[in-house]
């Protein structure tokens, strides 16, 4: 059986304030999920409530991923299940040295010392990959890092522990054009690699989702998930925002929150 997360009817309160108001979502192995919406529809308290951040209350519904309950485990045992959430803010640890954080987190997971030799040999080919400077793996985590240096991180993360389904959080944020090519160019080379690999992808770019091209796209209003299609609702959304789902859906959206349209994300402008 392949790995199958199944959403159904997922509340989340954040800071007493209810997020999600009732998410139903099926992820399959090896499809690529593109999530659209406003800003502060609860696109990002979805995959941290996913993951089991402690300050996103899980009120009702479930979550399960490869047959497991998702919401009986600790954010530990949903790593070692193959979940893994690439932050939209990574936090700095001062006093954590980068290569001592990365050792500890792949024998975590795989509950085996990894031999120092193996880590190194394979820590040099993913850092090579995200033309990160092996230099890194000296430094404190994240601390002093840029914008694009704590995005490419987080990959490197990724490319170690192996997960079988990431939740990128606007991962393209703050990157410039070099920067988000080599990032998509390692999503899709991870992709290829790994057949049961599955995504979420959260972004206000279009072009984020030209560079990793999504199976199935989801808008999220409200805290629901209110349309789901191909990659043409990229395109509308790009051209027309989100007003058009009131006017062809009969979807209102909160006006607490101002709309965002997509918008070009690490393109060269033509002068």
């Amino acid at each position: 059986m392949v790995p199958t997360l199944e959403i159904k009817n997922l509340h989340v309160n954040v800071a007493g304030k209810t997020i999600l108001q009732g998410v139903n979502l099926t992820i399959k192995s090896g499809e690529i999920h593109a999530l659209l919406g406003p800003n502060g529809h609860g696109k990002s308290t979805l995959l941290n409530a996913i993951m089991g951040h402690p300050n996103y209350e899980v009120t009702e519904g479930s979550i399960f991923y490869d047959g497991q309950d998702v919401l009986k485990l600790g954010v530990d045992e949903r790593a070692h299940l193959g979940l893994f959430l690439v932050m939209q803010a990574p936090t700095e640890v001062p006093g954590v040295v980068e290569s001592d954080f990365l050792r500890a987190a792949i024998n975590a997971k795989t509950n085996q010392p990894v031999p120092l030799f193996k880590f190194l040999k394979e820590l040099d080919a993913a850092t090579k990959s995200l033309n990160f400077n092996l230099d890194v793996a000296q430094r404190y985590l994240n601390e002093g890092f840029s914008g694009g240096e704590k995005k490419r991180n987080e990959l490197l993360q990724m490319l170690l522990l192996n997960p079988s389904l990431v939740l990128f959080d606007e991962l393209d944020s703050g990157l410039d054009v070099d920067a988000l090519n080599t990032v998509t160019k390692v999503i899709n080379e991870y992709k290829h690699s790994h057949p049961d690999f599955a995504c979420i992808i959260v972004s206000h770019y279009a072009h984020m989702y030209e560079l990793v091209k999504p199976t199935k796209v989801h808008i999220m209003v409200n805290g629901k998930i209110v349309l789901e299609g191909d990659e043409s609702l990229i395109k509308k959304v790009n051209a027309e925002g989100y007003e058009w789902l009131q006017k062809e859906h009969g979807i209102k959206i909160n006006k607490d929150v101002k709309p965002i349209v997509l918008g070009s994300c690490g393109v060269k402008v033509k002068k």
